[in-house]
């Protein structure tokens, strides 16, 4: 498989493995609504912002949408477009040291993805789907850097939007009028993608000129392409006409199924009964949605115009974001993405349209889908990406001063915290059991602590026939020196029972190895052995 190569390349593509575990901060003062109903918008860089998450969403994401920086070289935007940023500086100069002063942008954006790809890849679920949006600077890296991580063939499409319908009279060239997504898979097999929902004016095309008691109807071509043996007999109308396929083409049925077809009343000749024979489609037996095609429509999907108005109505006056994305947009990707009750994740969220579009899906289908936006500059996740979820879902007066009713739901703050361990590698006073449990069951087992866990017992879980077990913090209450975190005889008889190989996370051991052996048990010492990355 042909594969990308550019300076700096090395330095990133394990750097995913080595981001250390940081702790997540609420901010209740900037929550919305109910936060424990499963919404989350972290605000910090993404790429420790997903690695803290890995511990409680590995592996359950439906639906991945991101609108990564497209790398036009312009730096007078909000969002810095040049992937150019003090931050990413300072990253680069860290992970890729000195060569990274001289790298050109096109190195600095692709050191800047892989390793968010290949942390973004550990989310899915294995029907999930990963979108991303790009403009024409960086596609063709893109499609390369998306077949490495996820594999060529768990490529779904790559999609046209068309983000104008009028040509940009100042294009030195051509006038761009489309964006890019690609559309990949964590197992092409299992994916599942569903079926557009049809606009009202595409349903408004669907008549009943004839009174059918099966309702509205449309016309559709009796004839295909596609070489057919027994589709080329002749057809009588009801005026007596005679009818054959079109030239190279053939009727897509044979005579059997076009006569019960016709004794149906579900071929028509057209209002004067002389027409070409057509079959008819009807409305209520086809409401299962359009199939996707790879070329989306400015009607059916808005424009980059429309999502600055969009912006401009909630929060008035200027644009505040130069590179919003139309609520059309993301309802579309939802719909064909998800079922009620999955979870979205948006890495890049920039103007939050991923989460508006979630509230607004859920609030037509009571879905109750979940999202988890993540932001990496302060000032735009607390006055635009957070406020804008908590207008549009508490109610809002929009520009003209007219009151839009809310969606409903609501979502928690958070902010990145201290890492898990200190730099001697000692794991921090101030980290709680629930902090180092989670991090102790996902490193062990690659999966996250299951939701509803209760983690006031040191038996955190059962994973592929192993228990898991963690000893700190005084979890057994034991008011000791070593707080019950050394595994004795007395406290091996307190633990929750198992019936299986067990792996024990403590302070220490005095238990010898023929009864370690007879129980069952491999020791794991803290901090010693507990990963840090």
């Amino acid at each position: 498989m042909p594969t990308l190569n550019w300076i700096g390349k090395e330095a990133v593509v394990n750097h995913h493995q080595q981001v250390p575990f940081h702790l997540l901060k609420d901010v209740p003062d900037l929550a919305c609504g109910e936060p424990g109903n499963g919404n989350l918008i972290v605000q910090g860089d993404n790429l420790v912002a997903l690695k803290a998450l890995l511990p409680y969403y590995a592996g359950q994401v439906k639906c991945i949408y991101i609108d990564p920086p497209y790398n036009t070289g312009n730096e007078g935007w909000v969002y810095n477009d040049n992937v150019n940023s003090p931050v990413i500086r300072e990253w680069l100069g860290k992970v890729v040291g000195k060569e990274g002063e001289t790298l050109d942008r096109h190195d600095r954006w692709l050191c800047m993805m892989y390793p968010r790809l290949a942390l973004l890849r550990q989310f899915l679920r294995e029907d999930g789907i990963i979108f991303v949006n790009i403009g024409s600077d960086e596609s063709g890296h893109l499609c390369v850097l998306l077949d490495e991580i996820f594999g060529p063939r768990n490529r779904i499409a790559v999609a046209a939007w068309e983000t104008a319908y009028t040509a940009n009279q100042t294009a030195k060239h051509i006038s761009e009028t489309t964006d890019f997504i690609y559309v990949y898979s964590l197992n092409f097999d299992r994916a599942t993608v569903g079926k557009f929902n049809r606009s009202e004016e595409q349903l408004a095309k669907f008549k009943n000129s004839d009174n059918d008691w099966r309702g509205p109807w449309k016309s559709e071509n009796l004839s295909a392409g596609k070489f057919y043996a027994a589709g080329q007999f002749e057809i009588t109308g009801p005026t007596g006409k005679k009818f054959s396929p079109p030239p190279g083409r053939y009727w897509r049925c044979n005579e059997t199924q076009f006569k019960a077809w016709l004794a149906d009343g579900r071929i028509t000749f057209g209002k004067n009964g002389t027409g070409r024979p057509m079959l008819k489609k009807y409305r209520d037996e086809i409401l299962n949605g359009l199939t996707p095609t790879t070329w989306w429509k400015h009607e059916d999907f808005g424009t980059a115009k429309d999502a600055s108005i969009e912006l401009k109505s909630l929060f008035g006056g200027d644009a505040i974001f130069s590179t919003p994305k139309p609520t059309r947009l993301l309802e579309r990707v939802l719909q064909i993405a998800t079922q009620p009750g999955d979870l979205v994740l948006d890495s890049f969220a920039g103007s939050a349209t991923t989460g508006q579009a979630v509230l607004q899906l859920n609030k037509q289908d009571s879905g109750g889908r979940r999202f988890i936006l993540v932001e990496m500059e302060p000032k735009i996740a607390r006055d635009i990406t957070a406020e804008r979820v908590r207008r549009v879902a508490q109610g809002y007066k929009n520009a003209k001063g007219e009151q839009v009713e809310g969606l409903g739901g609501g979502f928690r703050y958070c902010e990145l915290g201290e890492p898990l361990f200190d730099e001697s590698g000692k794991i921090r006073e101030t980290v709680s059991f629930a902090d180092l449990a989670r991090h102790v069951y996902f490193t062990e087992t690659g999966e996250p602590l299951p939701r509803g866990r209760v983690t006031k017992s040191p038996f955190l879980g059962e994973c592929c026939g192993v228990g898991v077990y963690l000893l700190y913090n005084g979890i057994l209450d034991d008011k000791s020196a070593q707080g019950g975190n050394v595994l004795t005889r007395s406290v091996l008889a307190q633990l929750p029972k198992f019936d299986g190989q067990k792996v024990i996370y403590c302070a220490g051991c005095l238990l010898g190895k023929d009864r370690l052996q007879a129980e069952r048990i491999l020791i794991r010492q803290t901090p010693y052995e507990i990963k840090v990355s």
